[in-house]
């Protein structure tokens, strides 16, 4: 008797993980994971252990939403304990790393005074010989400059570290999933498997294309006493029948969530910042995995924070993207990892740089890089860029998180590509403070103050519509500010009407509505035809 073939369930959450903990750019390039796990996981497990309680009532307040509080309602302290003692006796390289990073830094601090660095070398600690360069910016500031490429070589590159987890899930609400290692549970699966094996994406496939059990148990690498759990994940059902690929005049636009943005024409699809909601039952329309095309010629990444770079979704559509295309790093510091060895070493095989102001060609028309401020507290991050698409004779810009500090920019871009079409634009304007991503990266204390006011924030109603003016913008959408509520998990937002993102992108909306320009914040779902014709929305947002 042939043996039936399965699909995978379309409400299987799948969470990528790092020594159990939910995994992000920072925890794969290994200097900065290095950091993360002596500065940050012990730290959040330490302070659990010492105080639960206290961590359960932090989990409780919204105003804290998003700190440094492990969410298991006070319970399963034993089980943290034991990550911990995991952590110190198998990661006891990182950990040396990492305080070896802060001697080094002390010690370049203290004694290097502009002469020449040769003598230093003698002082490097021994975890971080032939792995550093020791280097002076024009102004004689001492720094250390990592050998990345070198650093994944070595074990201080540990890729059996990575797991994936399986569960299904309902409903949109989440923990936030920075601050909480992933503990084994009677609905959670975790699998062996590292993130560039390919076994990863037969198993996504599945979504659309069914298996027999016995297959991808195989591929997976299964032991008996896990079959039945896997079982769950799995159904004889097929999915609900997918929409032909888009086939019509100009271009389509899907907004999925957030920064995540599809273009199509009949030659080419991008998707832009990938993020997107698993289907179930929830009162918010929304466009989900099960909308995506067969193949996305180019995934468009901006920068590298957790809510733009979501190895969640990028792992379950590896198998569909073409070429991957991100900002070039500066390349060796803690700040700035290379995103490109980053995907390279999870199995992204086709990844491409660009540079500011870099043009790719594509089927009918261009991708090209354009700088962008802010976002990143004043730190010199090589990696970001906004994307200007050029298609079928539009000109959309998707400015991400630009914080528009310095208007001058925006003339001097507004030279080179002319006015904009369609303008997407991020405005949370408040923004968390340094410390938040960057703060397991510093290695000496950062003052209150200065922590807060150095912050990720994007652009107000007055920095934006500059943006606006200055390009004189035909449509502009406002998108980018985390208010899904499937993305509550990675950026711990929750909006009121009277928050500064809500209260200045409403500004920047009605001053561009009274003057005739087509605007809109963004929420989830929202699909446009851009052709020779004027643009026609064909799904309301919810």
């Amino acid at each position: 008797m042939q043996e039936a073939k399965l699909y995978l369930k379309q409400n299987v959450l799948v969470e990528p993980l790092f020594n159990q903990w939910y995994a992000w750019s920072h925890l794969i390039a290994p200097h900065n994971a290095a950091m993360n796990i002596t500065n940050s996981h012990l730290k959040i497990m330490k302070s659990y252990v010492a105080a639960p309680q206290v961590h359960a009532n932090a989990v409780k307040n919204p105003a804290m939403l998003g700190g440094p509080f492990v969410d298991y309602q006070g319970q399963r302290v034993d089980e943290i304990k034991a990550l911990i003692d995991k952590t110190v006796k198998e990661q006891a390289h990182m950990i040396e790393f990492a305080e070896s990073v802060k001697l080094l830094d002390e010690i370049l601090r203290n004694e290097a005074k502009g002469y020449s660095l040769e003598p230093m070398y003698q002082k490097i600690p021994p975890r971080l010989k032939g792995y550093v360069e020791l280097v002076y910016d024009l102004n004689h500031n001492p720094s250390i400059k990592f050998m990345e490429g070198l650093l994944y070589k070595s074990d201080y590159y540990n890729p059996k570290l990575q797991t994936i987890a399986l569960s299904l899930i309902d409903q949109d609400d989440r923990a936030f999933c920075l601050s909480t290692p992933r503990l084994s549970d009677e609905r959670t699966m975790h699998l062996e498997l590292q993130f560039a094996d390919k076994a990863i994406d037969d198993l996504f496939k599945m979504k659309e294309e069914p298996q027999t059990f016995s297959y991808i148990a195989e591929r997976l690498g299964l032991a008996p006493e896990q079959w039945d759990l896997f079982n769950t994940f799995l159904t004889t059902t097929p999915p609900p029948k997918k929409s032909e690929r888009y086939q019509g005049d100009g271009v389509r636009v899907r907004y999925y969530g957030h920064a995540c943005i599809l273009l199509e024409t009949k030659d080419v699809t991008i998707l832009t910042d990938p993020v997107l909601s698993y289907s179930y039952e929830n009162g918010i329309d929304r466009f989900t995995f099960h909308d995506l095309p067969e193949k996305i010629d180019y995934v468009l990444i901006t920068h590298a924070h957790q809510d733009h770079i979501m190895f969640e979704t990028l792992l379950q559509i590896r198998h569909k993207i073409q070429t991957v295309v991100m900002p070039r790093s500066r390349g060796g510091c803690l700040e700035d990892p290379s995103l490109k060895l980053v995907f390279q070493n999870i199995g992204f095989d086709n990844v491409i740089e660009i540079d500011e102001l870099e043009t790719i060609n594509i089927a009918g028309g261009t991708i090209t890089g354009l700088p962008f401020m802010g976002e990143h507290c004043d730190l010199n991050i090589g990696t970001k860029t906004a994307h200007l698409i050029e298609l079928e004779g539009k000109k959309f810009l998707l400015a991400a998180d630009t914080n528009n500090i310095e208007p001058a920019l925006y003339e001097h871009l507004h030279r080179f590509v002319g006015d904009i079409d369609v303008l997407f634009l991020g405005m949370e304007c408040d923004g968390a403070p340094m410390s938040w991503l960057y703060g397991p990266l510093l290695t000496r204390p950062l003052e209150r103050r200065m922590d807060q006011s150095r912050r990720f924030n994007g652009s107000n109603y007055e920095r934006g519509i500059g943006i606006v003016n200055r390009f004189n913008c035909k449509d502009v959408y406002v998108y980018a500010m985390g208010q899904e509520p499937w993305l509550t998990y990675a950026l711990s937002l929750r909006y009121t009407d009277e928050s500064n993102p809500i209260i200045h992108s409403n500004k920047l909306v009605a001053d561009c509505r009274s003057r005739g320009i087509e605007s809109e914040r963004l929420f989830g779902k929202k699909e446009i035809i851009y052709n020779s014709k004027p643009a026609v929305s064909r799904a309301a947002v919810s």
